[in-house]
């Protein structure tokens, strides 16, 4: 495993943690700058609406500089703004704090997922993905408990400082061990040769969008995330509404779905290495079925266990091929990769929304697993009809090109 690819993995799991130890640090935020719980909510939506933003506007931006140097000012972001975070003196700074780490989030991995496939040879450019996405499924596994534990005993402020320790070793590692032109030229002597050459240029970027294929992913990626995200964000009033666990036992229960995304990432970009498509396909099919049969079965405690793993497993299986095959089609645009960032956050939204409207209207705690089944399944319809296009005389030219 190329030592660059290690390093671009930490920043991935310093970016994860950011992101989900806030929820085990609220109260204790909003306890100390005497806020609601509402307006310390902010800090997770602020967050993610940042995210969105983030992707397609640093992306855009540094469309002509080389990417290590974009990784490089993306982290020293990350750490910029968890530390002001953990050095924040008032909740507008500590909202501060959070914008500017979220910021470099979309766009790490985005750009990141570029430079990580040109590390190793074309017939293990998913992986490689896999491997850099394997930071952010691990803390989303270590993320909650991390914040909970150590704000516990130490304090919310030391959860900060912790990630922003990361922040900086992430940083040194890329310095360090990427290429000074990873991600910038292919040619017959380096690993990722037969890989689509970078665009500079923020209008050939956007040419890029002119691909069907590449509207078509980006729909899928949005609809897939929507659909496990719309069961996901409820799933707690699930466990302990219908499936009869203690509040208590929630926390293991993510642990257990937490686990699911390390393995399914793992073995998804295994298997799009192979057959990305289908690959993708079945993926999103497993994804449909365990959401469905878990809405059936979210009363009996053994079936919820297993049936979390998996929906952990068909969610994240997917994410590697996804990505890789809308920079393949966007012939290595990486606005385009943060794109698909930003259509996942989207679908998130969405999910949540309509996770909740079901709620609202009477439907029950199993709801939004039915719901969620429903969102995908739609997905899998937009990645069969994608897969069938891709393989007409007319795509195969496009994608060559």
């Amino acid at each position: 495993m190329p030592s660059g690819l290690v390093a671009l993995a930490l920043g991935g799991f310093g970016i994860g943690l950011t992101e989900f130890l806030i929820a085990g640090l609220l109260p204790q935020v909003a306890s100390s700058f005497a806020v609601s719980e509402a307006a310390a909510g902010w800090l997770i939506s602020g967050y993610a609406l940042s995210v969105a933003i983030g992707a397609i506007a640093l992306t855009a931006a540094t469309a002509r500089l080389p990417r290590k140097t974009v990784l490089v000012g993306l982290v020293a972001l990350f750490v910029i703004g968890n530390l002001l975070s953990a050095l924040a003196p008032s909740y507008p700074v500590m909202l501060l704090g959070r914008i500017v780490a979220a910021l470099c989030h979309g766009s790490f991995f985005g750009i990141g997922s570029l430079v990580a496939r040109s590390l190793v040879v074309p017939e293990k450019k998913s992986r490689a993905v896999a491997v850099m996405f394997a930071g952010l499924t691990v803390a989303n596994v270590l993320g909650v408990p991390f914040g909970a534990l150590v704000g516990e005993r130490w304090g919310w402020r030391a959860a900060f400082w912790a990630v922003t320790t990361i922040g900086v070793l992430a940083l040194a590692g890329i310095v360090a061990f990427l290429p000074g032109r990873a991600g910038e030229v292919r040619s017959p002597t380096t690993p990722g040769h037969s890989d689509p050459a970078p665009l500079s240029g923020l209008r050939d970027q956007l040419r890029a969008f002119r691909s069907w294929q590449v509207w078509l992913t980006l729909t899928a990626t949005a609809l897939s995330y929507g659909g496990m995200f719309g069961a996901f964000s409820y799933i707690a009033y699930t466990f302990t509404e219908v499936g009869g666990f203690s509040p208590g036992d929630v926390a293991w229960l993510l642990m257990v779905y937490g686990v699911g995304l390390v393995v399914g990432n793992l073995v998804g970009g295994r298997a799009a290495d192979r057959d990305r498509d289908r690959a993708l396909v079945l993926a999103l099919i497993g994804l449909t079925v365990t959401l469905a049969v878990f809405g059936l079965l979210a009363g009996n405690a053994t079936a919820s266990v297993v049936l979390v793993f998996l929906m952990g497993v068909f969610g994240f299986a997917g994410v590697p091929g996804m990505i890789t095959r809308v920079t393949d089609y966007a012939h290595g645009a990486a606005l385009a990769a943060s794109a698909n960032v930003s259509a996942s956050n989207i679908g998130n939204a969405l999910g949540a929304w309509l996770g909740g409207l079901a709620i609202t209207a009477g439907l029950g705690y199993r709801a939004p697993l039915f719901v969620g089944a429903g969102i995908v399944l739609t997905s899998v319809v937009v990645m069969v009809v994608a897969a069938r296009q891709a393989r007409s005389p007319a795509q195969r030219t496009e994608h060559r090109m």
